[in-house]
């Protein structure tokens, strides 16, 4: 499994991903899966990453580059009209 964009988080990122391949690959594929048991971990993991960019300044970057580009998403992500 990867490491975390922030090493910090790399502990809590290893749970999550440990839990959603086996929650993948033993529930959802075999069709017996109610709920995301693993969604906890991933909130916990996303709590973490927000933090950790916004303390580097990457959480600005990228909404910047959002705003950037709303222009070109609105376009490209219209319906084809097929």
């Amino acid at each position: 499994m990867s490491a975390s964009l922030a090493p910090e988080c790399n502990d809590v990122k290893e749970r999550y991903d440990t839990c959603f391949l086996k929650w993948y690959s033993e529930k959802y594929l075999r069709n017996t899966a109610t709920t995301d048991e693993c969604e906890p971990l991933f909130r916990q993991y996303k709590t973490c990453l927000t933090k950790a960019l916004k303390e580097r300044g990457i959480d600005q970057m990228l909404e910047d580059a959002k705003a950037d580009n709303k222009d070109n998403d609105a376009e490209y992500m219209k319906p084809s009209g097929r």
